[in-house]
């Protein structure tokens, strides 16, 4: 079982910056692909980021490309989404997810095939 709890959200004003942040459970030598979601108000949850745990290897949605990082702290148990240039478009609810399997690249921005996920965290960009 690996739990995941997000932190890093708030109140900024358009243009400003933030960093998330998603402490997993020590049973993260299990894990393979750890990815960030969000929902913004009144929509389905997208893919924003994910990042292999042990490789580093990085794939993030096209909308939020070269704004968007997303890094991980292997000895904190940790997965960081900074997020630059904030808009009023990137509120949402951002949550943090993992998985134990590989399924593919491929399968790393769908949420079906994440396992274990955060409770979220609220960003709200105010223009």
């Amino acid at each position: 079982q690996v739990q995941l709890v997000e932190s890093g959200g708030g109140l900024v004003q358009a243009g400003g910056s933030l960093r998330l942040s998603c402490a997993a459970s020590a049973r993260t030598f299990s894990v393979y692909i750890m990815g960030w979601f969000r929902q913004p108000p009144g929509k389905e949850r997208e893919f924003v980021a994910a990042i292999t745990w042990r490789g580093g290897s990085t794939y993030y949605a096209d909308s939020v490309k070269g704004r968007f990082t997303i890094s991980r702290d292997n000895a904190k148990n940790t997965v960081y989404l900074q997020i630059n240039s904030l808009k009023p478009e990137d509120t949402a609810v951002y949550y943090c997810a993992a998985d134990e399997y590989n399924r593919g690249s491929y399968t790393y921005n769908q949420e079906r095939f994440y396992k274990y996920w955060g409770q979220g965290t609220q960003v709200i960009v105010s223009s």
